[in-house]
């Protein structure tokens, strides 16, 4: 019987998705008890004849590939879902390796906490090519998206949510909530995002309950060319899209925007206090990435549109 289904989108990654898949491979949990499916998202590269020469060298797993030609993160994550038979789904990135007790973490808590309708594990960034100077822990949040909220079992605390490289859910909360947002998540090469955001806002609208799960540790690899200025600029100007979108279905455009001039306070503080100890280069990214997201939430990008990058 499938108890959990690990749904992993790819798009032009063969070598960091092989990476993955030797993490899922040593997985704990009693292979019968779950299945991987890998969601080809139009990759151009070899990534399904690598995957094929996996699969076939590890025939004790439940591994397969389905292929997804809408071009889109969240259109893969949704065929991954529609493809999967399990009773929880987890979904994790193709830039990650898992620990060996990830999928058995998940089993348990579903298992176990019968108002779990979601959880999140943690999320531990790894710099092949070192950790930059310039950065600090407010601006890794956007690039690495870390967690950790403990070594215990616990409802996650106001104002947080899984990331979205490290997530479950039941199937039974995908058929009462739906599934993820095509207008919104990652495009090709694009940096939109805010398909897990408004999924788990409609969690949270519902009253439904997500658990921090600590033994579900994900470490996300950063590689060098996300470490880059301009992919950081990007990146930063992407989140604000990403928010305007959600912001204008949900008809609070205005207030997020207030929002965000808030945080302009906050940042300024942060930035001075780092430009008076001589840390002027994390001063001047954490600008950087506030500026970013304000140009994308000032954008005429509306939900469904089309962001530049």
């Amino acid at each position: 019987m499938i108890k959990l289904s690990l749904l992993i989108a790819t798009y032009n990654r063969a070598g960091r998705l092989i990476d993955t898949l030797e993490s899922v491979a040593e997985q704990d949990a009693p292979a019968a008890q779950w299945e991987c499916i890998v969601v080809n998202n139009n990759s151009t590269d070899d990534t399904a004849a690598r995957f094929e020469a996996f699969a076939a060298a590890h025939p004790h797993l439940n591994l397969r590939m389905v292929e997804e030609h809408n071009q889109g993160l969240s259109y893969a994550r949704n065929r991954g879902i529609r493809e999967s038979t399990g009773e929880y789904i987890a979904i994790i990135d193709d830039d990650e390796r898992i620990v060996p007790g990830f999928i058995s973490a998940y089993i348990s808590l579903f298992d176990t906490e019968p108002e779990a309708v979601a959880g999140g594990g943690p999320i531990v960034p790894v710099y092949p090519a070192g950790r930059p100077s310039w950065m600090s822990r407010f601006t890794e949040r956007p690039i690495a998206n870390t967690m950790y909220l403990g070594d215990r079992v616990r409802e996650f605390p106001e104002g947080h949510i899984p990331g979205g490289g490290n997530m479950a859910i039941r199937r039974s909360a995908v058929k009462r909530y739906g599934v993820f947002d095509i207008s919104l998540g990652r495009v090709g090469t694009s940096l939109t995002g805010g398909e897990e955001s408004d999924l788990f806002e409609r969690l949270r609208l519902a009253e439904a309950k997500y658990y921090y799960t600590p033994k579900a540790v994900m470490y996300h690899i950063i590689p060098a060319e996300k470490l880059t200025m301009d992919y950081f600029s990007r990146l930063s100007y992407n989140i604000g899209v990403s928010q305007l979108r959600r912001a204008a279905f949900y008809r609070r455009v205005w207030r997020t925007r207030a929002a965000e001039c808030g945080k302009w306070v906050a940042t300024a503080a942060i930035a001075a206090w780092f430009f008076v100890t001589l840390r002027w280069s994390k001063a001047r990214y954490l600008v950087l990435m506030r500026s970013g997201i304000t140009r994308g939430l000032w954008s005429e990008a509306r939900r469904g549109g089309q962001a530049a990058v």
